[in-house]
């Protein structure tokens, strides 16, 4: 698995844990990131991820609100709303990663982390959003 690929799913995980409200970030660098398994470049990655992602957080789920027809964020499955939020976060800021790459990223490891229809809904959600930003 790539460099960006674990660092993408170590920010999905740690996302998912703040969405809940279970942990704290500072706990989250305290406690799981020491004990993932993975490289120390992937983890500095994915802990940057979360920081932007969570400091535009607002912004992201207010886009995320017009893009998902019918879908209040919280009806949406935990996995499914937080790579949703980490993509939103590369394809709008991240200027070094390219939107097909984001998408593409992101419907991948939804189904590793979820299921195979959260694909579809994740593409699609995320193809709006790719178009709006054209």
């Amino acid at each position: 698995m790539g460099l960006k690929r674990r660092s993408r799913e170590l920010a999905l995980q740690m996302l998912f844990q703040m969405d809940m409200g279970t942990v704290q970030l500072k706990d989250l660098e305290e406690n799981f990131l020491p004990q993932a398994s993975a490289a120390e470049a992937a983890k500095i990655m994915a802990l940057r991820m979360v920081r932007n992602t969570w400091d535009h957080l607002a912004e992201i789920d207010r886009h995320l609100r017009g893009l998902a027809e019918h879908w209040d964020l919280s009806r949406m499955a935990a996995v499914d709303r937080n790579i949703l939020r980490l993509a939103t976060y590369e394809i709008l800021y991240d200027s070094e990663i390219p939107k097909s790459v984001a998408i593409n990223e992101a419907i991948e490891i939804v189904k590793r982390f979820s299921t195979d229809e959260s694909g579809k809904f994740v593409n699609g959600i995320l193809d709006k959003l790719e178009k709006q930003t054209l």
